[in-house]
């Protein structure tokens, strides 16, 4: 708790964090009402899974391919590796797991 009120504080000075303080807050606030912290946790890990085993499906799609007149691809696919960084991160915040053995598992996975 008190990691997450420093990185507030440097989000609120315009200092890149780790951990997005936004992002936690409102993923905390949305926890889903009659399940356990346990449960919640199982459905992050799953979430990360189901990413995991989108990747392949998503770099065989024709809009995954560059595009120079974009500088970038159709789909946005060229920023899903913030995202899951982002989202993982915020995810694992929340629940006081080791952010960095998850992202390991979700390579592993992928």
């Amino acid at each position: 708790q008190v990691t997450l009120s420093i990185f507030e504080l440097a989000s609120a000075a315009g200092v890149p964090c780790e951990v997005d303080p936004a992002l936690v807050t409102a993923l905390t606030g949305h926890r889903t009402e009659g399940w356990s912290p346990e449960e919640d946790y199982k459905v992050s890990c799953l979430l990360l899974v189901f990413v995991a085993l989108s990747l392949p499906l998503l770099a065989a799609d024709p809009a995954s391919l560059y595009n120079p007149e974009l500088d970038g691809h159709n789909n946005n696919v060229h920023c899903l590796a913030k995202a899951i960084v982002q989202l993982s991160a915020a995810l694992f915040t929340v629940h006081s797991k080791n952010i960095e053995t998850h992202l390991k598992e979700f390579l592993l996975v992928s």
